[in-house]
């Protein structure tokens, strides 16, 4: 379920400021330097993404177009210099000719290779019975259940971990963008996010074909949108424990990567909850840019309903001098990393010397994602209790679920 949401252009609606006192400056200086060229490369590859996956209508098809993507990047990268002694030997011979020349092995490498033109379901198999596998594996990742007898999945939600009285959150950049062993890479996020089965899922760098990946599985989840075009971000709401109430999307007025803050009204276990992620402002470069759309989360972040805690979970792209250059936080709104005494072990959420989905030579160690909280005025308050990254384990396929760690969080509400 997709619901209906308000849409603003940066500032909070008249007549809805939890806290009139000290009010966050916004000022915006307007765009800086040359326009970048990021936001046209990262249109074109999503709408490279999105035309080759999306192609199928049924989530399953997309299923087995990403497993078979995934195949194939393997054996090109296993078989690469097979297939090229094996093409030279093409070259040169009729196929009678290159049947009774070549190795076995050298035909067997020829047969295997998917096209680059479309994917070929094995002879043995039909389509649907190798898209139901897909779907079967899928399933299984995230509900850790086998298909029955009948061929469905078993999809009634476990207990959940959290007692009555935790708020369990996940925060998790998912790169959506990059196509590289996706199939194994969405199988290990639907197994954490199974796994851990936390009440409030937040999401960036969504792409369609993951979307509808995540909804055809994920039944036990509500889902609120920042957009549903290119890359994107998401709230997840877990069914029976947190209650979706209204949403609205923040335009950042000047941003060239199509940005925006996602905001969710709730109420979990009764208790009312404001939710925010956003994806901000990438590049070293663009960071006044960045900044700009942080001091807007921020006054959105304290003009909230007073009686509403706010959570505010993304992938800030901030570096520790952009926040001092500011000031500091802003009375009454805490990093909660901080307020768990800065450990260690959960510091760095973009960690090159580790993570080398991205190959990149130098080793770069920085806590781009971060969650914030604005305590309650009255009422139940809520303190942060622990803190994990998660994410951290190398897959099969030799790469990370993604670039980033993703980061499980667990709130505990007291007394008023």
């Amino acid at each position: 379920m997709i619901n209906q949401t308000k849409v603003y252009q940066g500032e909070p609606p008249a007549g809805t400021k939890g806290n009139s006192s000290s009010p966050v400056d916004v000022k915006v200086n307007g765009k800086t330097g040359k326009k970048k060229k990021n936001k046209h490369r990262q249109r074109t590859a999503c709408q490279k993404i999105t035309d080759s996956v999306c192609s199928s209508v049924t989530v399953e098809d997309q299923s087995s177009t990403l497993q078979q993507r995934s195949k194939q990047t393997k054996k090109r990268c296993a078989r690469s210099k097979q297939e090229k002694s094996a093409q030279q030997t093409s070259d040169r011979s009729t196929r009678d000719q290159s049947t009774q020349t070549e190795s076995p092995q050298s035909v067997q490498t020829q047969t295997e290779t998917p096209s680059d033109q479309g994917i070929d379901s094995p002879a043995t198999e039909s389509k649907s019975t190798q898209t139901r596998q897909t779907s079967f594996t899928l399933h299984q990742a995230y509900w850790g259940k086998s298909p029955t007898d009948d061929g469905a999945v078993d999809e009634q939600a476990p207990q959940s971990n959290s007692t009555s009285n935790q708020l369990t959150v996940i925060s998790w950049n998912i790169d959506g963008l990059d196509l590289e062993n996706v199939y194994s890479r969405s199988k290990g996020l639907l197994s954490h996010l199974g796994k851990y089965r936390a009440d409030v899922v937040l999401l960036q760098e969504l792409i369609p074909p993951y979307l509808n990946l995540l909804q055809s599985i994920m039944k036990d989840y509500e889902f609120v949108l920042g957009n549903q075009e290119g890359y994107f971000t998401g709230i997840l709401l877990r069914k029976g424990r947190v209650q979706f109430l209204e949403s609205n999307i923040v335009k950042y007025p000047t941003t060239e990567m199509d940005r925006n803050l996602l905001i969710a009204n709730v109420s979990f276990l009764g208790r009312p909850l404001c939710i925010m992620t956003s994806h901000l402002e990438s590049c070293k470069a663009n960071s006044q840019e960045r900044l700009n759309q942080l001091r807007r989360v921020w006054k959105w972040t304290k003009e909230a309903p007073l009686d509403h805690t706010v959570i505010f979970g993304g992938d800030t792209n901030l570096r520790d001098w952009e926040v001092k250059k500011l000031g500091g936080l802003p009375n009454g709104i805490f990093d909660v990393w901080e307020m768990l005494g800065e450990p260690e072990e959960s510091r760095y959420t973009w960690d090159t010397s580790i993570n080398d989905n991205k190959e990149i030579p130098n080793s770069i160690r920085l806590r781009f994602d971060r969650l914030f909280l604005r305590p309650a005025a009255e009422g139940a308050q809520v303190q942060p209790e622990t803190m994990a990254l998660i994410g951290l384990e190398k897959l099969k396929c030799d790469y990370f679920i993604s670039d980033h760690w993703g980061i499980l969080c667990t709130f505990l509400y007291g007394s008023a």
